[in-house]
């Protein structure tokens, strides 16, 4: 998708990184998605005293979509506090596949790839029409 403005992304991914709530990890990520319809949509992490509910930057976008009108996510771009690419962890690259699809471009640490690239193979809303 040459249409795709990844210095405005990682921008804003940077900048969401500023408004995250990391005071156990100090370890902050902003992430910035480009909707079907052009939006930004936006999110960072959030960190919980009970580790394991502590919320990923790309919740907070998802839930940006959502909220704002929802569609699919067309490109991703999510960094660290250094603002260098960083990957999805496993439950957020099937966030990303639920509100990207196969063909949802994502920023890596090694280059854009697609969403599945990132995660052959994936279980979706197709596979719970199965049962």
């Amino acid at each position: 998708m040459s249409d795709v403005d990844w210095d405005a992304l990682r921008d804003r991914a940077i900048e969401m990184t500023t408004h995250s709530y990391a005071p156990y990890s100090n370890y902050r990520v902003g992430v910035a998605g480009l909707t079907d319809d052009g939006r930004i949509v936006a999110g960072c992490n959030v960190e919980n005293a009970a580790y394991g509910v502590a919320l990923c930057a790309e919740c907070g976008m998802v839930s940006e979509l959502h909220a704002t009108g929802g569609g699919l996510l067309v490109a991703v771009y999510c960094v660290d506090g250094r603002g260098e690419a960083l990957m999805a962890c496993g439950r957020c690259r099937q966030l990303l596949w639920e509100n990207g699809g196969a063909g949802c471009l994502v920023m890596t640490p090694e280059g854009v790839r697609t969403m599945e690239q990132i995660l052959p193979q994936a279980f979706g809303p197709e596979n719970l029409s199965q049962i």
